[in-house]
């Protein structure tokens, strides 16, 4: 799927000043899925030399995956703020920035637990105000719930219920 022809070009990458890292991922991962570019950050892979004498089809393969890496780390230069940028500039690939801003903003096993809990708490807590609609206080719900589940922690849909 060619990026231009699908539409996602127009719209711009979700964008990222260092607050909410896990719902950030979500939707940068879904956007580059999008545009066919997550196999350069995942995969991060090496673009073979072209042989001599290449065919029209090599060329045309070799192109391709260069401008697909080169695009993957555009996206994500697009997408954080100037303040992040400067820290990530000097990554070589998208996959390292990927990596980067992982393991700068998402925090280790022991963070994401503290926040997994902080928001079950959170989620125990609530309790519907007089002027909310049933409406809202769902959504509330709903908010916690994924937010906790973006973070590993386990919060069924019956103990949403």
């Amino acid at each position: 799927m060619e990026a231009g022809s699908s539409g996602f070009s127009a719209m711009a990458p979700p964008a990222f000043d260092g607050e909410n890292y896990q719902a950030w991922a979500v939707r940068m991962r879904a956007y580059l899925q999008g545009c066919d570019f997550w196999e350069a950050v995942e995969q991060d892979y090496e673009v073979a030399p072209l042989p001599d004498n290449p065919t029209i089809n090599q060329i045309k393969f070799h192109k391709e995956r260069m401008t697909r890496k080169a695009k993957a780390k555009s996206c994500l230069y697009a997408a954080v703020s100037p303040a992040i940028f400067s820290r990530i500039m000097a990554c070589e690939s998208a996959k390292a920035i990927w990596d980067f801003l992982k393991a700068k903003y998402q925090g280790d096993e022991r963070i994401r637990s503290m926040k997994g809990l902080n928001l079950i708490t959170e989620f125990e807590r609530l309790q519907m105000k007089e002027s909310e609609t049933i409406k809202e206080y769902s959504d509330k719900l709903i908010s916690i719930a994924n937010q906790a589940r973006v973070l590993g922690t386990d919060l069924s849909d019956n103990r949403l219920v």
